[in-house]
């Protein structure tokens, strides 16, 4: 196998170690919280909040920072260094006392992540250009898949063999994550030149800087959608749903059928941005989004959205590996790390934006309109690509006639 592709599936493990390992506890946190001595439902409901934020909160600011060590000292550290941090720190969850041991932990979480960013960027420089669209792809189905699947292996678990083993488990996944890629994970690495860079000077060489924020946009748009139905998904399948029997599976079924089509379909969009582009796979999944999301207003049943859920997660499954393509064609490879570390960011603001959304569009307008102006903001953010594109078009057409 060559070492490239090698490299790629060890990080797709260690990117849905990671993902799953940050998300899992989401189904059951308002129990464990409960068990941990708070037992009014409002401070329940205000500890989950903080727990769940916490992480992708200091994720979204120190990832930037994790991406311009990785350009300076290589990517195969920062996820060495992620994955042992994050197992070590997930262990310790399960031997918490108190709520603010769990909290302060789950910011401790966001502070040591940067796994997915580095796994990105090695996966991204190492990987021969004719294959990039398909191995990133790939990369992006254990992301997703572990950030949708987490909360639905996490509630299994959780019934299985209880709450504080839940930690154990997922610790002992990361600590495997770290071990394949001390072992199995080999790096050519030059020291990048301009590490040392201001974030000003990192722009300077951007050529296309228009272009790039407008990747990130996409991003936190794109993680936005997927999270905005998370807080309202019991309460729309309860509502569409005749028997109130197992309506905690079925919400889980729902949520997990984009994982599952974005698992199925990402490599094979991947393969198809290598040969007609990134852009345009990314304006045609964009619009599908946006248009997917509009029936799943009028459901009449659990079962029809989980279809549109699953036609959802095959959009979904060429936007993320086509932004990451196109972030690594715009930039340099010396500061990949720091503008990958940027994106993530993106995305981890999207985690938190997203159920604020969903949450708050459904108690003041009604659950219908979460779908609505979710579909308008990719819409937007699909005319913002394409306008961006044109100017990138432009720019390089009036280069290369100089």
């Amino acid at each position: 196998m060559p070492l490239w592709k090698r490299n790629l599936w060890v990080c797709w493990f260690g990117c849905f170690a990671t993902m799953a390992g940050m998300s899992l506890v989401i189904p059951f946190l308002p129990l464990y919280i409960e068990q941990l001595g708070v037992h009014s439902t409002a401070a329940i409901e205000q500890w989950s909040g903080t727990a769940f934020g916490a992480t992708f909160i200091l994720a979204a600011i120190v990832s930037p920072v994790w991406g311009s060590l990785a350009d300076k000292h290589g990517r195969k550290l920062m996820l060495v260094r992620a994955s042992i941090g994050m197992a070590v720190v997930v262990t310790l969850m399960g031997f918490v006392q108190n709520v603010y041991e769990l909290v302060g932990l789950r910011f401790l979480m966001g502070a040591v992540s940067g796994y997915i960013s580095a796994a990105i960027i090695l996966v991204a420089t190492q990987t021969p250009e004719e294959h990039a669209g398909w191995a990133l792809g790939t990369l992006s189905t254990g992301t997703v898949g572990g950030s949708l699947l987490g909360p639905l292996i996490g509630g299994w678990l959780a019934e299985t063999i209880g709450l504080r083993h839940v930690f154990f488990v997922t610790g002992s996944f990361l600590f495997l994550a770290f071990l394949v890629s001390v072992q199995f994970i080999h790096e050519e690495h030059r020291q990048a030149s301009h590490n040392q860079l201001s974030n000003r000077e990192v722009w300077k060489m951007v050529a296309n800087p228009k272009v790039l924020v407008s990747m990130f946009i996409t991003t936190f748009m794109l993680q936005l959608a997927n999270m905005s139905i998370e807080p309202i998904v019991t309460v729309y399948v309860t509502q569409l749903s005749h028997d109130s029997s197992h309506i905690a599976l079925i919400s889980g079924v729902v949520v997990a059928s984009s994982g599952f089509a974005n698992v199925l379909a990402a490599p094979q969009l991947g393969k198809l941005s290598d040969r007609v582009g990134a852009r345009k796979v990314l304006l045609v999944c964009l619009v599908l989004a946006a248009l997917v999301f509009i029936p799943q207003a009028f459901v009449q049943n659990p079962w029809q959205l989980t279809c549109l859920r699953f036609l959802m997660g095959i959009a979904a499954a060429g936007l993320l590996p086509s932004v990451n393509s196109l972030v690594k064609h715009t930039v340099p490879d010396s500061i990949s790390g720091r503008v990958f570390g940027y994106n993530q960011s993106a995305q981890y603001m999207g985690n938190i934006a997203g159920p604020l959304l969903g949450g708050q569009m459904a108690a003041y307008f009604g659950i219908h309109y979460v779908f609505f102006s979710t579909s308008a903001l990719l819409v937007l953010n699909a005319i913002l690509v394409y306008q961006t594109g044109k100017i990138g078009r432009r720019k390089l057409a009036v280069s290369t006639s100089r």
